[in-house]
């Protein structure tokens, strides 16, 4: 299902302090932070070219954020870029000047950060970006998990040296379960979803993605004319279409906000011209995206930058993951987890029909970029549901690890 953007502010002017956070300025703030990471790379950009013909597209790209600061997922960038910054902050407050990435390895720096403690809710991914994070620049990590996030992506968050916290019911139930906590006992909450009071933080995890785009615009040799971004509560969506507006301005591309039809809260919020909140159902294999209620600061965004809003099935994520790693010839194969294949779900729903290619403008002039958010982030999930090793995929390609 495709909804196409007819709110009030579309196409509107980014708020002052979105425009600071997703421009230039915020990207090469980003870059400081990433330039002190020994195990910072630029993550690949790669050309399907065989699956754009069969679009019928100009040409198709994935930036496959597998490849990501060790995580296997897009998420690295942000939790743990917002736990940096705090702590550079705290410190220059408490040391009397300023201090920079370079510096924190110091022995000062080091013990303003052990007496920091960050909290967050994750369905996976962000926790771990979190507790790498904390454990880079010395502090603790609290990590609450509801009863949906799977015993292996547990068990890599608890690698980090991450405590962690059960909490009956879903993600917003640990959400509210970490605030509740946190405040009681003074800890920091590094949440990527925002609420009436609670902006900076998330912003601040926003700000890290801007990175994948500056990447991407980097690898390719002109600007994309399309970008499919899933999204959950909205952050990538809103940082990489944010960024695409005030880096490309007139060349900014369509931007399509993808989402699982079980848990849909940006595109109901399309719907009603304003933040929802969506009823609790089936659970989604999606399980990265599975967000009932928009952060305020990512709809904001969205309602200027987005063109279109779209809902995927299940099985059509599955199915782009299985298209992703047994690719037609000349393609690369990608270890695509689930939520990751969801911005390729959407753009094969959309190419299937001709009323959604003609909204859209997918035709041979297309070239259309994707975001492989996550790798195989719960290895045996990925078998389960593709019916291959993720270790054999990436070997396709001569991958040693993802």
């Amino acid at each position: 299902m495709l909804l196409l953007n007819s709110d009030a502010y579309y196409r509107f002017p980014l708020l002052a302090d979105d425009r600071s956070t997703l421009g230039r300025a915020g990207a090469d703030e980003v870059e400081r932070f990433l330039a002190v990471r020994a195990d910072h790379h630029p993550t690949p950009l790669l050309s399907l070219p065989a699956l754009a013909t069969r679009l019928g597209i100009g040409e198709l790209l994935v930036k496959d954020e597998a490849h990501r600061l060790g995580l296997c997922s897009f998420k690295a960038l942000g939790g743990a870029y917002a736990v940096v910054r705090l702590v550079i902050e705290k410190a220059s407050r408490q040391l009397g000047r300023t201090v920079d990435y370079t510096q924190l390895g110091q022995d000062e720096v080091r013990s303003v950060a052990a007496e920091m403690v960050f909290a967050c809710a994750t369905d996976g991914n962000h926790g771990r970006s979190v507790a790498q994070g904390a454990r880079f620049v010395g502090a603790k990590a609290v990590i609450f998990v509801h009863g949906g996030v799977s015993p292996g992506r547990v068990q890599a968050i608890a690698a980090f040296g991450a405590e962690i916290v059960r909490v009956g019911g879903t993600y917003d139930d640990s959400v509210a379960e970490a605030a509740r906590v946190s405040q009681a006992r003074g800890w920091t909450v590094v949440s990527d979803t925002s609420w009436a009071g609670y902006e900076r933080i998330p912003s601040l995890v926003m700000q890290g993605y801007t990175t994948i785009l500056r990447e991407a615009l980097q690898q390719m040799r002109e600007p994309p004319t399309h970008l499919f971004v899933q999204a959950g509560v909205g952050g990538i969506a809103a940082a990489l279409g944010g960024h695409a507006a005030l880096v490309l301005e007139a060349q900014r591309p369509k931007l399509v906000v993808v989402e699982p039809a079980l848990s849909a809260c940006i595109f109901a919020s399309a719907q009603a011209g304003q933040p929802v909140k969506v009823d609790h159902g089936a659970p989604t294999v999606m399980a990265m995206l599975e967000c009932y209620e928009p952060s305020q600061v990512a709809w904001r965004i969205l309602m200027r930058v987005a063109d279109g809003f779209m809902t995927v099935e299940d099985e059509e994520a599955i199915a782009a993951m299985k298209a992703l790693a047994r690719p037609l010839p000349g393609d690369p194969a990608i270890v695509a987890g689930e939520s990751g294949a969801a911005g390729l779900a959407g753009l094969l729903r959309a190419a299937r029909g001709d009323a959604m290619r003609q909204a859209l403008g997918l035709d041979a002039n297309a070239r259309v970029l994707v975001i492989n958010s996550e790798g195989a982030t719960d290895p045996a999930r990925y078998r389960d549901l593709v019916g291959l090793d993720p270790a054999d995929v990436r070997m396709a390609n001569g991958e040693i690890q993802a």
